[in-house]
């Protein structure tokens, strides 16, 4: 790859897969990924789109002077490379030899001259007859559906280094399940390397293509906006859950463009999406208009300790540990010097002290540093408590980090449980039955269940499958909630992120800390009952109790 400050074109186009294979995995494990190996990418792309700022109606003028922006404000030199085009750029019809044309309106000096910004240059693109724009496609821009090959070639004589696409393969369905992966092939045969994020919205769920034989990045949802806001961030985080193992060097979820800057989240909300994209390894392009940027994003966007989380060698992304319903998540990973990082986010809508327990990441002790102020926090033992802001968050650095004791579960399955109300079993594959349609009247109830030798609050493990999921935002997007009660008692909401994007994939581990009156009582006397008064659960597998 140049050296940044070089200055070359870089093109984004968007693909799907020829299949999509679905398999029982768990969450729990971490999955090998061959990344595409096409000398780019190795590490998340970082940038700036206008699309979140400007929707479709990006000048010439507008992209020189957020370019001299990315420069003159340092953003540049924190590894900000690449100013990409979105969508109006291009022509409404190609030239008298069928080749891509781009608008002499939007672009009147032409896409090559946008190599005189200093930076590296990328063009949004699309594999349908016409391409994405706000107008329901009646703009008519031009789509490379049929011409994939010679508009490839066409980015690469311009000097493209990062192809984005919105994607579609014929005129009458917006996406294909069975699509042709020319573009891969045409961007591998062009002469040049060149960046390639597949755009998809998460349809098909592209992780399993798996993502990384395809693309150097894969979108895993639908828009993070326009409009901006915190329900659209937390839709994107529960549709990562399952799928944070797929990254890799060469390869990465993208969970869209950031928000950072542009109105509708506070501050401390747009801290805790730009950390938490950093750490989960997704492309950081900036969507703001950088002349006028505040102080307060500018330091979010060029804390290098967070960047550092984005830019790892290693290349691993925090995974989902623990949720805390309505209160907070727990999510880690490794670095690769060897330290761990670990993200708490504050659910709740107002500022308050948050205890994170380090066992949550695995830890008994462990060294710390704040990554957003750079304070070292020192050896901190058993739990960290500070004050974090309405959908703030905890980012910090463990380092020489002590074990903590693992938890042993006896398990029991569903499908021996009592069913009532229309709950009903659903075997998945030959060593795997579940109980769905449980909720809205369903329930099941897991009997003699083991308290141990004292009861009281005992941590339960719950093995799931949760295939709703959703692009637009709901109650609870990409999640369920479930209410569990023991020994009849007050039952407890337990909000469960999705499995997958198919009912057969399942996540195990699932971890619940269930407190209060009555209680477990010791000895194998104890039920536990799942229900949901006005909805559906995920569908179980299994309970585990922690004795």
């Amino acid at each position: 790859m140049p050296p940044w400050g070089s200055y070359h074109l870089a093109l984004i186009v968007f693909t799907m897969p020829w299949n999509l294979h679905k398999t029982l995995v768990s969450l729990a494990f971490p999955y090998v990924v061959a990344a595409l190996n096409n000398g780019v990418g190795v590490k998340p792309a970082m940038g700036w789109n206008p699309y979140n700022a400007f929707a479709c109606s990006a000048t010439e003028a507008m992209y020189h002077t957020q370019a001299q922006s990315v420069v003159s404000l340092g953003l540049l030199a924190v590894g900000c490379q690449y100013i990409n085009l979105d969508c109006g750029w291009q022509a409404t019809s190609r030239d008298s030899a069928g080749k891509f044309q781009w608008s002499n309106k939007t672009l009147p000096a032409g896409v090559p001259a946008l190599h005189n910004l200093g930076l590296k240059f990328g063009v949004y693109t699309d594999l349908g007859v016409f391409a994405c724009d706000t107008v329901g496609g009646t703009a008519h821009f031009i789509g490379s559906l049929g011409h994939e090959t010679s508009d490839v070639a066409s980015y690469a004589s311009w000097g493209a280094d990062y192809v984005v696409n919105c994607f579609a393969v014929n005129s009458t369905d917006f996406v294909d399940f069975d699509p042709p992966i020319s573009v891969r092939d045409a961007l591998a045969a062009a002469g040049r390397p060149i960046l390639f994020t597949a755009y998809e919205w998460g349809v098909q769920d592209p992780a399993r293509w798996p993502g990384g034989s395809v693309a150097n990045s894969w979108r895993i949802s639908n828009d993070i906006g326009p409009p901006n806001s915190w329900d659209n961030i937390f839709r994107i985080m529960n549709q990562v859950v399952p799928i944070t193992g797929f990254a890799a060097p060469g390869g990465f979820n993208d969970l869209d463009m950031l928000e950072v800057g542009n109105s509708g989240s506070t501050t401390a909300e747009q801290q805790t999406h730009f950390a938490f994209w950093a750490a989960t390894k997704s492309p950081l392009i900036i969507s703001t208009d950088l002349t006028k940027a505040y102080t307060q994003t500018l330091n979010i966007l060029k804390n290098t300790r967070i960047i550092s989380l984005n830019q790892d060698a290693l290349g691993k992304s925090i995974a989902f540990k623990r949720r805390y319903t309505n209160d907070h998540d727990v999510w880690s990973g490794p670095l690769s010097d060897e330290s761990t990082v670990a993200l708490v986010i504050n659910w709740q809508d107002s500022s308050r002290s948050l205890t994170f327990n380090l066992a949550d990441v695995g830890f008994s002790s462990a060294t710390a540093t704040d990554l957003i102020t750079g304070t070292s926090l020192g050896k901190v033992t058993t739990s960290i408590t500070q004050t974090v802001a309405a959908h703030g968050s905890m980012v910090l650095k463990l380092t020489n980090g002590v074990a903590a004791p693992t938890s042993t579960f006896t398990f029991y399955p569903a499908a021996s449980g009592t069913l009532a109300g229309g709950a009903n079993t659903r075997v998945v594959n030959s060593s795997i039955t579940v109980v769905g349609f449980v909720g809205n009247g369903g329930t099941v109830t897991f009997s003699n269940v083991d308290g141990g030798a004292s009861g009281g609050t005992k941590l339960l493990s719950f093995d799931y499958i949760n295939g709703d999921f959703t692009f637009s935002n709901t109650a609870c997007s990409n999640c369920r909630n479930t209410f569990v009660s023991v020994n009849g008692g007050t039952a407890v909401q337990v909000q469960m992120p999705i499995s997958a994007q198919s009912w057969d994939i399942l996540l195990s581990g699932y971890l619940v800390s269930l407190p209060g009156f009555p209680g477990f009582r010791a000895g194998k006397t104890n039920t536990i009952t799942l229900s949901n008064p006005s909805a559906f659960t995920p569908d179980f597998y299994r309970v585990g109790v922690a004795v």
